[in-house]
Order: C-alpha cells, then structure tokens, then sequence
C-alpha cells in the first residue's frame, strides 16, 4: 500500500469510470473515444503506479476492484472541480470557450434547444454544445455519471420542491421557469370556446392520458376536482393525443412546450385551466458546475430560451 497519493490524470479517472459503467474495457474505450489498446496501456500504468489492480476480470465482463470503485467514486466530482478550475482560468484571461453536454426532454428539442442554439451564435461562438434527448430521471442519472454537466428536467403539481426525488441528492437544481398544462378538447367541444375551463366540467369525458410514470399529475388534479378519470386511451405521443382528440374520442392535457412542438392539428383547440396548473423547468448540473464559466454560460442562455418559449399568452388556441 503506498503511502502517499501518486499522480492521477483525469483521462485515467474517466476511463475507471467508464469501465465500471460498460463492464468491459472495450466498451469504455467506444464511449471515451479511445483505441482499445490505449485503455488497456493506461490501466496497467495507473495500476503500476497505484501497487494494485482496479479492474479485474469476472466472467466474460471486468469489474473494478474495490480501489477501481473507489476511484470511481470520486472521478465525477474531481472533474467537475478541475473543470471549474480551468474555467475559472480561462475567465481571467477573459476567453468564453469551451464544450458543454446538454441532455433534455424531447418537446425541449425543438423548441427550447434551437432558441439556445441561436443565443450561443450570437454572443458566445465560443461555447460549442453537445444535445442529447432523455426523458428526466435518464437526464439526471447522465448527470450523476458524468456524461452530461446539464440536464434539462420537469416537475409537475404536486412532486413538490424535489422535482426528482432522491436522485438529486448531492447535485444542483436550479429552477428555470414554468410552463401552462393546456387542455387539448375537440373544436366541437362544449367547453373549447371559453376564456377558461374548470377541470371538473370535464369529469363526464372521456380522456387520453400518458404512461403510468407520467399521468400522476392529471390523476392528482383531476381528485382535487373531486373525479377519477375515465383513461380510455395511453400515449406519450403528442401528434397521437392531438389526432385522437380531433376523432372526439377524449380530452387531454398537455404541457405548451409539447404543444408548441408542431402545429396543432385540424379540429382540435388548446384552451387553459381555471386552476392555472403548471409544469416546472429545472437545470440539474454537478455540485459546483456552474463556477464553470463555458456551464454557467449554458445555463443563463438556457434560462432565457426556456423564458422566450413560455411568455406566450396562456390562452393561446389554435385550431382550424
């Protein structure tokens, strides 16, 4: 056992990682980007200078050893931290540069992303970005794992002020805004010419509603309108919820961003909620990411698109 910490360099760290995250030397190679000889050269040396194997073979797999784990452990917040440090750097000599990974949920992809996009050209091309979409717990547990340093996740009424639970703990959560839950009703509708409609008038209809994992929202706001539901119909398809409402076989709700996504399809109107039932929007990052300049940058752009898709007038309709 040596005595003291012998040097480690990040790009050894990352490799332990993504070995214990693929199980096999040549799928963390795949996903760093690397030659597979080049990360079986650099744990042998790490190994060398560290008196201990970190990874051995079980099986047909290789696992870390517990000093693997442990350096694993610890890879994601060393990185972070030596990226701030960088970063920091890099802000004293007054360059806004560097390379950010954003994961976030589909109906963000083409409404929020393309907005941050044309931010960043105009007033910061020296961010790159990186965008990959994932509902919010895989978009938090990219974060975790360091493969993503922003997710951009949701929350509806009544997950209270921990939008993921405990998934979170020991990352940051920045709230970046809201968006209305509209109702989607058929142009036809007794309730799709007013300013506002009242959830419970809706208790005799029939409804269209996502998966289990999404609806927890529609159930708890339809019981505090007194009602259960009748869900004939589950889809997290948007363009499937608007066409089956436009065929008067059920109502639905859905968030502005996913209505937003594309045009509302013919015979359908969006029209608000008298309860004014929101969804809300948060930036998830390792603790301490945002001291990074290039992160914090994404971040303050990041909010401001969220904002510019979301101040639209919340009794939008749209229907033909």
């Amino acid at each position: 056992m040596p005595t003291s910490l012998p040097d480690l360099s990040v790009a050894e760290l990352r490799i332990v990682k993504a070995i214990g995250d693929a199980g096999s030397v040549t799928a963390a190679a795949v996903a760093l980007g690397y030659s597979q000889p080049a990360v079986s050269q650099q744990i042998r040396r790490l190994e060398s200078r560290l008196g201990m194997p970190v990874v051995e073979r079980v099986g047909r797999r290789m696992r870390l050893t517990e000093a693997g784990r442990i350096l694993a452990r610890h890879a994601a917040s060393i990185t972070t931290a030596l990226g701030a440090v960088a970063g920091e750097l890099a802000d004293l000599s007054g360059g806004r540069s560097g390379t950010v990974r954003l994961v976030g949920f589909p109906s963000a992809s083409p409404t929020v992303l393309p907005r941050l996009m044309r931010r960043l050209a105009e007033t910061d091309p020296g961010v790159s970005l990186t965008y990959v979409e994932a509902e919010p717990p895989e978009a938090v547990a990219a974060v975790r794992a360091d493969r993503a340093d922003i997710a951009l996740t949701f929350s509806h009424p009544g997950d209270g002020t921990d939008a993921h639970g405990d998934s979170i703990r020991g990352l940051d959560a920045r709230r970046i805004g809201a968006e209305d839950l509209l109702l989607i009703l058929p142009e036809g509708h007794r309730q799709a010419s007013d300013d506002v409609v009242e959830l419970e008038a809706l208790a005799g209809d029939d409804w269209i509603a996502g998966c289990p994992r999404c609806r927890s929202h529609l159930l708890d706001s339809c019981a505090r309108a007194g009602f259960l539901p009748r869900i004939r119909f589950e889809t997290d398809n948007v363009a499937a919820v608007e066409q089956l409402v436009a065929q008067q076989v059920g109502v639905a709700t859905l968030p502005r961003l996913a209505v937003a996504s594309f045009p509302l399809v013919a015979g359908v109107r969006t029209r608000p909620l008298a309860s004014g039932d929101r969804r809300e929007l948060h930036a998830v990052s390792a603790r301490g990411a945002a001291r990074v300049p290039a992160v914090a940058t994404v971040l303050g752009h990041l909010e401001a698109a969220v904002a510019e898709m979301t101040s639209a007038p919340r009794a939008a309709s749209r229907a033909k």
